[in-house]
């Protein structure tokens, strides 16, 4: 496995890393056989970026635990990223969607060494900016946790330019993390610019538009109301139809190199720059090794323009209704490169 370097502290990670939100909420029912099956075949394949959050399994805690349950043995082989911030209507404290009060992140991160059964945190998110709490603060509060040993690195999580440069005035910010992939390119105007400048890594959630690219799709109606591509947009009657047409399009580009669509979307992805690292999410060992093969994929020239006729500005329709989109986006110039609800 490849190694890249995310900022300028030293977090060192492979070069693919694993998303587990799906293991536990968002897509279904969780699955935490295959789970924790498929992290412990990330190690042996060299993964060593493992992310979950705060939110995932609603709240409770499940997502932390399962992952703390599979790498016990090799604990300090991985690099653990978790997130704090984004409480929906989970915990007790129902009247609020966003907490990055200083006591709620070291209550939080306290939770989250508990959980992953471990003593410290590689990389502590931000999971959404909290629009009642100065990111100074937040900045300030992750900084101490990092000085006191429970914490290595502070990332962020769908921040704006602005959000980024005052954040990282205060402690410095090794990695954003934020979606990005051939189905969404809002970052490249102003996000990867501002990260650039600073020094600042990336980390691409949702690489492969929630499972579009994989081809392995159907309707938005064929969803149960507990998976999220129920409601999301590009699942739609009217974009649905655009975007699958456009993955078959992909996929036949695909075929012609001997790979699959899913390689050739993390492949586009590890070629947009050195300073990215993808998290495809999956409970399956076998798609897991699947999408590791990307790394030894080299696209040419003419494979990018032919990616570029095809989706010349991304998938067809916003990546998130409006409604769900929080106050804050406003930082960001592309209406669809806001927060979501899940992620």
């Amino acid at each position: 496995m490849r190694e890249r370097t995310l900022g300028q502290q030293g977090l060192t990670t492979s070069a693919i890393g694993l998303g587990t939100m799906g293991m536990t909420m968002a897509y279904g029912a969780g699955d935490e056989v295959g789970g924790i099956a498929t992290i412990r075949r990330a190690h042996d394949l060299g993964v060593t970026l493992i992310d979950t959050a705060e939110l995932y399994g609603n709240g409770t805690g499940s997502s932390e635990q399962l992952v703390g349950r599979a790498v016990h043995g090799f604990r300090d082989d991985m690099v653990l990223a978790t997130k704090f911030g984004y409480v929906l209507p989970y915990g007790e404290n129902t009247d609020r969607e966003y907490d990055s009060r200083p006591e709620h992140i070291r209550e939080v991160t306290e939770n989250s060494l508990r959980y992953l059964a471990t003593d410290h945190i590689d990389i502590l998110y931000q999971h959404r900016v909290d629009p009642d709490v100065p990111i100074e603060e937040v900045a300030g509060t992750v900084g101490d946790l990092i000085g006191e040993g429970k914490v290595r690195f502070f990332g962020l999580s769908e921040a704006g330019p602005d959000t980024i440069r005052r954040a990282h005035t205060v402690y410095p910010v090794s990695v954003l993390q934020t979606e990005y992939s051939i189905f969404e390119r809002a970052v490249e105007a102003e996000i990867l610019p501002t990260l650039r400048e600073l020094g600042i890594g990336f980390v691409a959630y949702s690489p492969l538009g929630r499972g579009f690219l994989t081809s392995a799709v159907k309707p938005a109606a064929a969803y149960p109301e507990d998976d999220m591509r129920s409601w999301d947009e590009r699942w739609q009657p009217g974009n649905y139809e655009k975007n699958a047409a456009a993955v078959e399009q992909l996929t036949a580009l695909a075929r012609e190199k001997d790979i699959s669509v899913t390689q050739l979307a993390l492949a586009w992805l590890l070629a947009q720059g050195e300073d990215i690292v993808p998290i495809p999410g999956t409970r399956s060992p076998d798609r897991l090794a699947e999408n590791v093969a990307a790394v030894d994929i080299t696209l040419t020239d003419d494979d990018r323009a032919g990616i570029h006729e095809i989706l010349p500005h991304g998938a067809h329709g916003a990546r998130y209704p409006a409604a769900m989109l929080p106050q804050w986006s406003s930082e960001l110039t592309e209406p669809h490169a806001t927060a979501s609800r899940v992620g």
